[in-house]
């Protein structure tokens, strides 16, 4: 598997050497400012990185943000994939990840090699890939999907297209079951959403009888039957943001939690739990590696930087530019769903 993080010189400011009484925060902006960077942030990122962040959001909007800026330097605060299709769509930037071991439990789940051979194994398939994977294997695919609008692109294709569905299993059997079609789905599984337990989520509800839930799609159908609502990221920050109700169970990465008090701090938000009964299963470690000391290393060392073979990111443009196309635009994002330079 091509290794698309390059790190720092031997030269680069090191976190044992920062000067301790740094203030992290206005250094990160001064950096902002005289490298002309923009900061991305997932909803999935500590609280001080989603309120220094330019944008946050959803892969889908992130993607869009990060196909449109006019910056020079893509500080990505998510994970290794996020940072690669950053790359992908603006090659011309310098796209910096703060922790380079900032993974994905599905994108190890889903090495290059062994999709190829999925894939393979059903030549008269179409495959769909989540954008959670590796930039080699969206290389692999014919259209990437997010959970926000997989469906909808699924809904457009020929209702006799054979498909393929991965890295997520929970994800591919619920759009399986919401477009009515078969799907040859590959199995792997997001290791925050895994954890929600179907015992504890009913207590809490039992506990909290007003109380709506919102759950990701990448929960197992134990969590997902009990769901007021069932969406993307961006969705579930607006249905508990503006439905009627005042208390919500979210059962995604807990960190979203920060954005809907943010929104609508006269509301009660509960992360939903694991089988000990807490909420503490809901943090994603690989989201957690990254913090304000490591965003400003990176800024300043511009690495550890995502960098990839030119023919890689054509052929992971490829499938990336056809879920821009089929992908519908909101408002603030049309200009990003068009076709981005190869």
């Amino acid at each position: 598997m091509i290794d698309t993080v390059v790190e720092a010189g031997s030269d680069a400011l090191t976190a044992d050497a920062l000067d301790p009484f740094i203030d992290i925060e206005e250094e990160i902006n001064r950096l902002r400012r005289e490298k002309n960077a923009v900061i991305l942030a997932h909803y999935y990122q500590a609280p001080e990185i989603q309120d220094i962040a330019d944008f946050v959001g959803d892969s889908l909007d992130l993607s869009r943000k990060a196909a449109e800026t006019d910056a020079d330097m893509i500080a990505f605060c998510g994970v290794k994939f996020m940072a690669e299709c950053a790359k992908i769509l603006s090659p011309q930037k310098v796209v910096v990840l703060p922790d380079r071991e900032a993974g994905c439990s599905l994108e190890d789940s889903c090495q290059p090699e062994d999709f190829k051979m999925f894939r393979e194994n059903f030549p008269e398939h179409m495959a769909l890939s989540y954008v959670n994977c590796s930039a080699e294997v969206k290389a692999l695919s014919d259209i990437i999907v997010t959970s926000s609008n997989a469906k909808s692109i699924i809904d457009q294709l020929p209702r006799d297209q054979k498909l393929i569905f991965g890295p997520d299993r929970h994800l591919g059997a619920y759009l399986a079951k919401e477009t009515d079609r078969d799907m040859e789905i590959w199995p792997g599984t997001c290791i925050v959403h895994e954890q929600f337990n179907e015992r504890e989520l009913v207590k809490l509800m039992v506990r909290h009888p007003n109380a709506a839930l919102s759950a990701h799609p990448e929960c197992p159908e134990s969590i997902l039957k009990h769901a007021d609502h069932v969406g993307s990221t961006r969705s579930m920050l607006e249905f508990v943001t503006t439905s009627e109700g005042k208390e919500f169970i979210v059962a995604t990465e807990q960190q979203i939690i920060h954005q809907m008090e943010l929104i609508a701090p006269d509301r009660t938000f509960m992360a939903a739990p694991g089988a000990d009964g807490t909420c503490n299963c809901a943090n994603c470690p690989f989201m957690a590696l990254n913090d304000m000391e490591k965003l400003y290393l990176a800024m300043l060392n511009e690495a550890p930087r995502i960098e990839m073979p030119e023919d890689l990111r054509l052929r992971a443009l490829e499938p990336l530019q056809k879920m821009l196309d089929l992908s519908p635009a909101t408002p603030d994002s049309k200009q990003a769903s068009k076709s981005v330079a190869a």
